[in-house]
């Protein structure tokens, strides 16, 4: 990924969308969202176990009934983990979203790097343990096989991603298979500093049209249905997906996290122009 040259060019063009130290801060140091020693108050979030109960707010619990933790801002340097998904279903229409998908990694992990930070990627495959990539790892991002077969909804129930402790996580996945927005996004954000989600469709996905009769075959399971894709079938289709990014976007906001959805077929210069800078998970240097 460090020869790509529009992971080269998004590296040079842009940065992290990370909230930054005011101006009496030391230059370029940055500001973390989990429970610091700064005394500067930063928000609220509700209560998860193994929070420092010494920050809970019971004032805001006898408000609303809910046990919230005060969040503090904290100087850190930035530490990102980068779940990619590497399942077969992300190299359904052709190779488009499985490029995207590397370039994206790439990018973030070398953005990370450039502050100071220890950028991880852990590609989510059926490899046990599973591997975890640092910046002089980038190269193997290139042949690496997108060839998992078990959903990372399957992985994150049965606990068998490694998250790392308060650091900037970054998902990218098509999410296109069977989950609980609510319950996945608060299992991602477990712990995060902060939680990116990216939702990677090819263009076919995002926006199918009638092509009449077809047999589909589940590239993960070989399961095949035979459908009518006519006009209800992909207005049906639209809804549902729809509902599925509604939901990750309010998971994400819940989370106080950020959310993205991006069609590969776009290419990555245009993406980090527009709906990544309009996330505000890149910003222009």
């Amino acid at each position: 990924m460090r020869r790509d040259p529009e992971v080269q060019m998004a590296v040079n063009q842009y940065q992290l969308g990370l909230p930054r130290m005011p101006v009496s801060g030391h230059a370029g140091e940055l500001l973390g969202r989990g429970a610091g020693s700064s005394l500067e108050f930063q928000e609220y979030r509700e209560y998860m176990p193994g929070d420092d109960i010494r920050h809970l707010d019971w004032a805001a619990y006898a408000r609303s009934d809910t046990l919230m933790i005060r969040l503090y801002r904290e100087e850190i340097s930035p530490r990102s983990e980068i779940l990619l998904d590497a399942s077969l279903s992300m190299t359904t229409g052709g190779a488009a979203k499985s490029l995207v998908a590397r370039q994206l990694a790439g990018m973030f992990s070398m953005l990370s790097g450039q502050l100071g930070g220890r950028p991880r990627i852990v590609p989510i495959d059926d490899s046990r343990p599973l591997a975890r990539l640092g910046l002089d790892d980038l190269e193997r991002l290139g042949p690496m096989p997108f060839s998992g077969k078990r959903t990372m909804n399957e992985l994150v129930t049965e606990n068998l991603i490694p998250l790392s402790r308060q650091a900037v996580r970054i998902v990218i996945s098509d999410f296109l298979f069977p989950h609980d927005p609510a319950a996945l996004v608060k299992k991602l954000a477990a712990d995060a500093s902060a939680i990116w989600i990216i939702q990677l469709l090819n263009e076919w996905e995002a926006d199918p049209t009638p092509i009449g009769g077809r047999r589909l075959v589940d590239v993960e399971t070989a399961a095949e249905t035979d459908l009518l894709l006519d006009r209800n079938t992909v207005s049906q289709y639209r809804g549902r997906l729809g509902r599925v990014q509604e939901e990750l976007a309010q998971a994400c906001r819940r989370a106080h996290g950020r959310f993205a959805k991006l069609v590969a077929d776009r290419g990555l210069t245009a993406l980090c122009r527009s709906e990544l800078c309009a996330a505000d998970m890149l910003r222009p240097v």
